[in-house]
């Protein structure tokens, strides 16, 4: 298997970019290389973080693993100095700018990518999967991190910086249409602003597609399309049911109903498999859209 790069994003927890990289190298993934993104290192949580992991990859080896693995850290900036936060139109856009012009490079340079969105600012995710989007090809992968609730206590602050199978973390694969690779032409959006690429994405989306998400979202009830939202952002059910403060099995009941109403508008035999990975496939890109309410 050709050797890859994991890209992470971080707030003030290192443990989940060991953590990240420990479940790859367990699926037999060659990482030769981690890179982490954050805000600015003069937070305490992020500077302590960043302590933690150059610990991890003394000299660029990765002590746990037996084996090199080169690591560095890219702090999130304007053009004057690291970002604090992420608190106004200008500093999302100097987010997308790095995020877009790091997977642009690694690409560039032909390496496989693996896009772990596990800790940091929710913004810093949305933007580096918008840029995935556009950047990435069928061979580069995003992930979600599962860390159960009692084990992230423990872990909390890098007091465990690696997990073993019985702590129940685990890498999720979130679905993402390269769209970049589909449409060739979208790729040149990688040097504009993230409202100019939502827009062209939005031209982009099929109009048959369109419609039929119109038709489908007029037939749900509020709470139908609420449960709709949450899985056209990429979650898993459970997810969705965490996200939602709801139960799992009416999370599933909601799904049932909302695959049914898709069936319906994409004229899908009900003898042909359809699962949640659809509505993000399908819904994606329209809930994106702010004039869909």
């Amino acid at each position: 298997m050709d050797a890859s790069v994991l890209v992470s994003t971080m707030g003030g927890q290192a443990q989940v970019v060991t953590f990240a990289l420990d479940a790859l190298l367990a699926q037999g993934e060659e990482v030769e290389q981690v890179v982490v993104l954050h805000l600015s290192p003069e937070d305490a949580r992020v500077r302590r973080a960043l302590i933690q992991l150059g610990r991890e990859f003394a000299d660029d080896f990765y002590a746990h693993a037996d084996r090199a693995c080169r690591f560095r850290h890219i702090a999130i900036r304007d053009a004057a100095r690291p970002l604090a936060d992420i608190r106004q139109e200008r500093d999302a856009v100097a987010t997308w700018q790095v995020v877009r012009e790091l997977l642009g490079t690694l690409k560039s340079q032909g390496r496989r990518v693996h896009l772990c969105l596990a800790g940091g600012r929710r913004m810093i995710g949305l933007l580096a999967m918008s840029a995935a989007m556009l950047i990435f090809d069928h061979y580069d992968r995003v992930w979600h991190m599962y860390t159960p609730r009692e084990f992230l206590a423990r872990a909390r602050d890098g007091a465990i910086m690696h997990a073993r199978p019985e702590d129940g973390v685990r890498l999720i694969q979130v679905p993402l249409t390269p769209w970049g690779t589909y449409f060739p032409g979208l790729r040149a959006l990688a040097q504009a602003t993230p409202e100019e690429v939502i827009a062209a994405q939005m031209r982009s989306m099929d109009r048959s597609d369109r419609a039929r998400c119109e038709a489908v979202v007029a037939h749900l009830s509020d709470r139908k399309v609420e449960v709709l939202r949450a899985f056209a952002t990429g979650r898993s059910p459970q997810e969705v049911a965490e996200a939602l403060g709801i139960s799992l099995k009416t999370v599933d009941t909601h799904k049932t109903a909302i695959l049914g109403e898709c069936r319906n508008a994409w004229n899908i035999p009900e003898g042909k498999w359809l699962d949640y990975h659809f509505l993000h496939d399908k819904f994606g890109l329209f809930f994106d859209d702010d004039s869909t309410g």
